[in-house]
């Protein structure tokens, strides 16, 4: 028996002017399962935004305390970032990675929205005739709308039957005509989960070197990943990235989901020290600058966006990445609680006839994470986010992510201990509702 009517959920539709429900975006079904909460006073189980579901990590709290009372909030902070975190972003790359990149490549941004709103403007300027961006999705469907605000166009395509070796020729494909400026994904990846393997990440790696397009690796679930082990700095097993096989890269680094620290937008780029001194005569001509990669992303792109961070903040950010290097802050270990709210919510879903829908890496099941995905029956990804609704569970149709799979992706950030025994009971009466 469904929780909500039909009448009711088109009642919230058309309240909060969301043209189609099987198309809607995190922050429409957000606003739609908000509506129904308050109207009815029935709580739903939220899975559409992946905002985190845990307490800022303390020791960064303090240390953003201590930069205000010392009067870090009187001045302006310098474009390129307070020395403190530059050093530490560094040194966190090399216990974590056991990758080496300059303090001076290590840039703070304003999440790694701003982050990639920037990066993605100095990578489609960086060559006359390069100026498309490629999405090995599913992905993060901000980035794309970041590129309809730039008006630069991209390319896309589902990673789902290119695992492995079929990767290469996929991408070569994309790559041979040579106008693709930039290479973006996430790993661990939202939505699905799937992380891309050793073999893969040299495949990338190697391609964006033979066409010279740069790779821009979101890692805003650094360390997530709990099928390893990676929470013990300068040991391995090391994050995977690859950065191992190409210099053409930029990593980002999102305090958000790493240290709970979302509420305080802070992220960093690390770029490799090769592409940061790249000289680039056409960002020479267009910003009239010294064409440095590096130095013109920081002062002629980033800084027109966002005058740099809060330097509180920075600081903030510092601190906790120092403290994960000495091992006194185990953030690893801090956030495995999404791994097991994950294994529990799937348990409960898969118990009542759904799917798994991206269910395997190369050599391994996709793991427990932040992330997970649906299917059900022969259901597209926008019927079956509309009948969850109907049983007070919200998520987002794999559709808006770039995705030709049919499902849906649930989050595991918001789930509360008392909530799993009304997800079972409303599963329950789904599956009876849909035999």
């Amino acid at each position: 028996m469904k929780i909500f009517s039909e009448a009711l959920v088109e009642e919230a539709r058309q309240a909060n002017h969301v043209a189609d429900l099987s198309q809607a975006t995190i922050g429409e079904v957000l606003l739609v399962a908000q509506y129904l909460e308050q109207k009815t006073g029935i709580p739903f189980i939220r899975m559409d935004q992946g905002s985190p579901g845990l307490p800022a990590n303390r020791w960064g709290v303090e240390a953003e305390k201590a930069a205000l009372d010392r009067g870090v909030g009187s001045q302006y902070p310098a474009a390129a970032g307070v020395l403190e975190l530059k050093e530490a972003a560094a040194e966190f790359v090399k216990a974590f990675i056991n990758l080496s990149v300059s303090p001076r490549a290590c840039v703070p941004t304003t999440g790694s929205v701003a982050g990639s709103f920037g990066s993605f403007i100095a990578c489609t300027q960086r060559v006359t005739g390069k100026d498309k961006v490629l999405f090995i999705d599913p992905g993060f469907p901000i980035q794309k709308s970041q590129l309809r605000v730039l008006g630069v166009t991209w390319r896309e395509f589902d990673i789902h039957p290119y695992r492995g070796e079929r990767l290469r020729d996929r991408l070569e494909e994309e790559l041979r005509a040579g106008d693709i400026a930039a290479i973006v994904y996430s790993n661990p990846n939202n939505p699905a989960w799937i992380c891309l393997e050793e073999s893969e990440l040299q495949v990338v790696g190697e391609l964006a070197t033979k066409y010279d397009a740069v790779v821009m690796e979101d890692l805003a679930y650094f360390c997530m990943d709990t099928r390893r082990d990676f929470s013990k700095p300068y040991e391995p097993p090391f994050v995977p990235t690859v950065a191992r096989y190409t210099d053409n890269y930029i990593l980002m680094l999102s305090a958000s989901k790493i240290f709970s620290y979302a509420g305080q937008r802070i992220a960093l780029v690390c770029v490799s020290d090769t592409l940061f001194d790249r000289q680039c005569p056409a960002l020479a001509e267009r910003y009239h600058d010294a064409g440095v990669f590096g130095q013109t992303l920081t002062a002629s792109i980033l800084y027109m966006i966002t005058s740099g961070c809060t330097a509180s903040t920075q600081y903030a950010y510092a601190e906790m990445m120092r403290l994960a290097c000495e091992g006194k802050i185990n953030f690893v270990d801090d956030t495995r609680t999404y791994a097991e709210r994950a294994h529990r919510m799937k348990d409960i879903f898969t118990r009542h006839g759904f799917r798994i829908v991206y269910d395997r890496d190369v050599t391994q099941r996709v793991g427990d994470g932040f992330f997970f995905t649906l299917g059900y029956g022969t259901l597209t990804g926008g019927q079956l986010l509309k009948e969850l609704l109907y049983y007070g569970v919200s998520c987002i149709s794999l559709s808006t992510t770039g995705s030709l799979q049919h499902g849906v992706r649930g989050c595991t950030s918001r789930m509360r201990e008392e909530l799993y025994p009304v997800l079972e009971e409303r599963m329950a009466a789904f599956r009876q509702d849909h035999p």
